[in-house]
């Protein structure tokens, strides 16, 4: 991390390496954000070799590690917006879960959020800037089959709206944007994914576009929640092998 582009105001995307993370990420770039992506591993996504996206290879639940980074960047950059869209999604009976699964979940969908949101605050009120959650159509609904991810979702979209009101008056801006079910890698452990039909899921720029819609609002409005659906709800089944 350099001091080359300091005054350039600074966002935080977690979950960047690939899906909403990524697109949302190059969606600020294209705004004018100096743009750090935090993920476990990036790959060869050639988005990342551009000016102004800086991966930082990061595991979110190595707490001392991540704060850390984020010092790091507040240092050098004064931070305008995070992104906290990192999320782990585990489904089925909930018996059929084991612990470490759903500590994951707790702590990456929940736990880091409530962090980073601590660990910027007084940067983002210094700058009346945004905190906008990635959450999800399931903190509003029942959901067998995903108790525990829907429970995360709940409480990051309860924390989210207590927090805009505790910190309002100091110009943060806090949102929850909340899309259904997605083209990403979310799904990648369950024993379903989106539909073929285009009208049945929503894309990563998608919800990138929503980003970009909050960030284009005058000051002194806020939009505080947004949920994003496909035209249709259907999903597709996966035969899990033996």
């Amino acid at each position: 991390m350099n001091s080359s582009s300091e005054t350039k105001r600074a966002a935080i995307v977690t979950g960047a390496s690939s899906g909403i993370g990524l697109a949302v990420s190059e969606r600020l770039a294209c705004l004018g954000y100096e743009v750090f992506g935090f993920g476990r591993e990036f790959g060869e996504e050639p988005l990342w070799d551009r000016d102004g996206l800086h991966p930082v290879v990061c595991d979110l639940l190595d707490t001392q590690k991540l704060c850390g980074y984020i010092r790091s960047v507040k240092a050098q950059h004064p931070v305008h917006v995070l992104v906290n869209n990192a999320g782990v999604g585990y489904y089925g009976l909930h018996e059929e879960l084991n612990p470490k699964k759903i500590q994951q979940m707790v702590r990456t969908n929940l736990e880091v959020p409530m962090i980073l949101a601590q660990q910027l605050l007084r940067e983002l009120k210094k700058h009346a800037g945004y905190l906008i959650q990635i959450a999800s159509v399931t903190a509003y609904q029942s959901n067998p089959h995903g108790c525990a991810y829907g429970a995360t979702k709940a409480g990051l979209a309860s924390f989210s709206a207590s927090l805009f009101d505790e910190a309002r008056r100091y110009g943060v801006k806090v949102v929850t944007i909340s899309p259904d079910m997605t083209k990403s890698r979310l799904y990648r452990s369950a024993d379903f994914c989106e539909a073929e039909e285009e009208d049945c899921y929503l894309l990563p720029q998608e919800t990138a576009d929503a980003v970009a819609y909050v960030l284009s609002q005058r000051e002194g409005m806020v939009v505080t929640n947004l949920t994003l659906k496909p035209q249709r709800h259907r999903i597709r089944r996966i035969k899990k092998q033996p």
